[in-house]
């Protein structure tokens, strides 16, 4: 039996992603737990698990093309499941070792699969579908957070603990491991083709050649930065806004689906979207009424979804795209975008630490490093625009 059917396939993308994201999240959410049953108290070593957490982001999501070329990306995707399930032994591990191994090489696995999810929507999806496949990849992980979020007491009372939801969220991905054996992925015989008959070679050296990449990925990093922060910093500044930010960022996406599917052009939606987003920001960080604060997250989670899926359908919308280009330009964009996060999370700490535990200076940076969103929307190609005018022409 080989499952070729394009929304089959899709299907296993998406919720192998949902998987993933919920035993990622169920796991931080369980970490005092998981601590505590290892006697573990050192805040040192909790820090040191976010920041294996960080690099595995940054080194999957820079050799995740390397692996995709070396083995093929059928296979890509399946080890960057096979490390997923790797999960299993965090609600298990003995020992703190363990638990970082597990945790380190799950999040690997994640930052392959949210690379290949351009490739394989690229191989199955003719340019007018890509938009929806990909708004509905882009929401996949809001959509695990959102169930631990909301439901994860909830799950622990119908398993009987955490340990058993966990073990359930890797078993799950297992099974769907195992189901993407059975996918046909054969380039030859891709009926979805580009209209390139031969793909031209596009290497790393190329990528970080491409003034593009730099663009995209830096245009995204300041947003990403303060989704991080967003969980990582604001609740214990007193801002536990996220659940808002997780809801209405799924309603954001599908919202971003529809406007993708009726107006063309990418480029306004990004920059407008951006300017929202600073606002708001900056409401969240800065208001002391709390109707205000949670309204400004309500948005927030809105407008910071809602241009995704325009922002990830650029690449797949430039001339000449190939398979081999796409993985290579989504490779660079993520760990482009999670290395520069990374350094601004690391000055945003500092200037707490600076401040004697005072949360207003880097408020400040963040708020301002967020603009790289609408700035970089005065940089990035408009890819749609012959589209645009071939319409108005026809009119």
């Amino acid at each position: 039996m080989k499952i070729s059917h394009k929304y089959l396939v899709e299907t296993i993308v998406f919720i192998s992603y949902v998987l993933f994201a919920m035993a990622w999240v169920g796991g931080a959410a369980s970490m005092p737990q998981i601590m505590a049953s290892m006697e573990i108290n050192s805040l040192a070593s909790a820090s040191f698990i976010s920041g294996m957490v960080t690099i595995a982001k940054i080194v999957g999501t820079f050799g995740a093309a390397w692996i995709a070329l070396k083995f093929g990306l059928k296979y890509a995707f399946f080890i960057a499941s096979l490390f997923v399930t790797i999960g299993l032994l965090t609600p298990f591990a003995q020992n703190y070792e363990i638990l970082l191994l597990s945790r380190f090489l799950m999040g690997l696995g994640g930052a392959f699969m949210i690379v290949y999810f351009n490739p394989i929507v690229m191989h199955y999806f003719p340019v007018e579908e890509r938009p929806v496949i990909n708004g509905l990849n882009a929401v996949a992980f809001n959509v695990g957070t959102g169930i631990v979020l909301w439901k994860m007491n909830a799950i622990n009372q119908l398993t009987g603990d955490w340990k058993t939801s966990l073990a359930i969220f890797s078993l799950a991905s297992i099974f769907f491991t195992a189901a993407w054996l059975l996918v046909k992925l054969d380039p030859e015989e891709n009926s979805q083709k580009t209209t390139e008959t031969k793909e031209d070679t596009y290497s790393y050296l190329d990528g970080l050649k491409d003034k593009f990449n730099w663009i995209y990925g830096l245009t995204y990093s300041g947003l990403l930065a303060f989704y991080i922060c967003l969980f990582t910093f604001y609740p214990k500044a007193g801002i536990s806004h996220s659940k808002w930010v997780i809801g209405f960022g799924i309603i954001g996406t599908l919202a971003g689906i529809i406007y993708s599917k009726k107006v063309q052009q990418r480029i306004p939606v990004i920059r407008w979207s951006g300017a929202i987003i600073v606002l708001t920001i900056i409401g969240v960080s800065f208001s002391t009424t709390i109707w205000l604060q949670t309204l400004s997250a309500v948005v927030l989670g809105f407008f910071i979804f809602f241009p995704i899926t325009a922002l990830v359908s650029i690449p797949h919308e430039l001339p000449k795209m190939t398979g081999q280009r796409i993985t290579v330009v989504f490779s660079l964009f993520y760990s482009i975008s999670y290395l520069f996060s990374t350094v601004i999370l690391w000055l945003f700490g500092k200037l707490v630490d600076m401040n004697s535990g005072d949360y207003t200076a880097s408020f400040i940076l963040i708020s301002i490093v967020s603009i790289t969103f609408f700035v970089g929307s005065f940089f990035l190609p408009e890819t749609r625009v012959k589209v645009v005018e071939e319409d108005l022409c026809a009119e």
